[in-house]
């Protein structure tokens, strides 16, 4: 396995993303036909929007928080050297927990279930960063 394969995982976060705003999209048509929205407020308020809609939204914010830290990470293990088995191994397994946290929240938005997996995924990055520090701090 070659470092570069830390990307895939990032490259199945940016479909996440890109998945998500297509669903809003849907959902936004959908609220618009069936003329559940006030168009004339949407613009300044989110608010305004059917609960299906904010729900998507609030999860597109959300991939836009600490995925950039898991973005950082894996430029980070690229560029050191230590994009090894276990480096992606562990992006795969927070993408996967992204997917799951996506699901829930566009979805039932139980939030324990939610807070589990955003959890989970806040402990790996916590141990790619572990690892990273611990591989520069061994190389200098």
């Amino acid at each position: 396995m070659t470092g570069s394969a830390i990307f895939f995982p990032v490259l199945a976060h940016v479909l996440l993303v890109i998945l998500l705003f297509f669903a809003l999209i849907s959902r936004k048509n959908k609220a618009v036909k069936a003329k559940a929205v006030d168009l004339s407020k949407t613009p300044t308020d989110a608010s305004a929007w059917t609960t299906d809609v904010v729900k998507v939204s609030n999860n597109i914010a959300n991939q836009f928080e600490t995925p950039v830290l898991f973005m950082v990470l894996c430029i980070v293990a690229f560029v050191i050297g230590a994009a090894d088995a276990m480096m992606v191994g562990l992006a795969w397994a927070y993408v996967l927990l992204r997917y799951v946290h996506a699901y829930i929240h566009i979805g039932s938005n139980y939030v324990p279930y939610r807070m589990r997996a955003f959890a989970m995924s806040l402990l790996i990055i916590l141990t790619m960063a572990i690892r990273l520090g611990l591989e520069l701090a061994a190389n200098t």
